[in-house]
């Protein structure tokens, strides 16, 4: 249900507040132990109120930074999704509230994407139907002579965790494709990527996909300069958080078409606003951070945050605890 403001009444059950509606499977698992309210919007001041009573946050947008001034009751954290950005989480810490996560739980879906993202790019199907619709047989015919394949090209990898190390190994079990990866562990997933430097990355790869997280050194990283290094034929795939690349220099390469395309799910500003340059930008695929999100992520991400809630209702540690020390400093 969506509420303004919850009733707190003694012997109520504990509330647990969602920032977004959930699977309904996890809402019945969760609603055997809790009250629980969904936010009507994500506005700073609509989560301030629900805080007030509330025991748990199970988040799937950004929470205001001062949301614990606020939230005198809350016993724990839940990110439905793995990102943690969106989570206060020093300030958590400070004050011994958990905080979980859930690692993995839409690895797949977000690699699915990437290459759902990439075929779009280079295959060009959706104007191969446009076409097809508009002006017929023929001028569709001659626009596939232009499209270019993927397997046995170079896609570097920017980030190379969970995700990377999945876009990695079906870039090249499925593809064929040689792939390159840059981050701070210098991982090689088994053997499945060279590891190189960021400069080597951009200026080496036929796609590049952003995959890591966003913290105060990748905030920014992918400026003008490494796009600048890219093939003019090159494409550019940001699965992570939109603040990782530079608004002004992607949107200057493909107006200027320095670079072959790219795709986007994530952005500085969401939802992006409709005055945005990237919707005049030519070669630019569009999409709402959905690259994570399908019908199975949605149950799998939903049944395993209520499940870490559940855990800290009872006082229990939740699985994949990120911050340890906020139970020390309870204790």
């Amino acid at each position: 249900m969506s509420a303004s403001r919850p009733d707190r009444s003694p012997g109520l059950s504990p509330l647990v507040v969602l920032t977004n509606p959930i699977h309904p499977d996890a809402v019945a698992l969760l609603s055997g132990a809790a009250r629980v309210v969904t936010a009507a919007d994500t506005r700073p001041e609509t989560l301030r109120v629900l805080a007030a009573e509330a025991a748990g946050l199970i988040v799937r947008a950004q929470l205001p930074d001062d949301i614990l001034d606020h939230a005198p009751h809350l016993r724990g954290i839940v990110r439905h999704g793995v990102g943690l950005d969106f989570v206060p989480l020093e300030a958590a810490t400070a004050r011994g509230i958990p905080v979980a996560n859930l690692p993995g739980s839409n690895t797949r879906a977000v690699a699915e994407y990437v290459f759902a993202a990439l075929l779009h790019l280079r295959r060009r199907l959706g104007p191969l139907d446009r076409t097809l619709r508009e002006s017929g047989w023929l001028p569709a015919k001659s626009l596939a002579s232009d499209l270019g394949e993927i397997g046995a090209t170079t896609i570097g990898i920017l980030g190379t965790g969970g995700i990377g190390r999945r876009v990695a190994a079906i870039a090249r079990h499925g593809f064929g494709m040689r792939v390159l990866g840059h981050s701070r562990s210098g991982g090689t997933a088994g053997g499945l990527i060279e590891p190189v430097d960021r400069e080597t990355l951009f200026s080496g790869s036929d796609a590049v996909v952003v995959a890591c997280p966003l913290t105060p050194e990748t905030r920014g990283l992918v400026d003008a300069g490494l796009i600048g290094r890219m093939r003019p034929d090159a494409v550019l795939i940001n699965v992570a958080r939109g603040p990782i690349v530079r608004d002004e220099a992607l949107a200057a390469a493909l107006r200027a078409g320095a670079i072959g395309g790219a795709a986007l799910d994530v952005f500085a500003t969401q939802p992006l606003p409709a005055d945005h340059p990237y919707f005049a930008c030519p070669n630019l695929l569009l999409t709402p951070h959905v690259a994570g999100t399908s019908a199975e992520s949605l149950r799998v991400m939903g049944l395993g945050a209520a499940e870490a809630m559940l855990c800290i209702l009872r006082g229990a540690e939740p699985p994949n605890l990120v911050n340890p020390e906020a139970l020390r400093r309870r204790d």
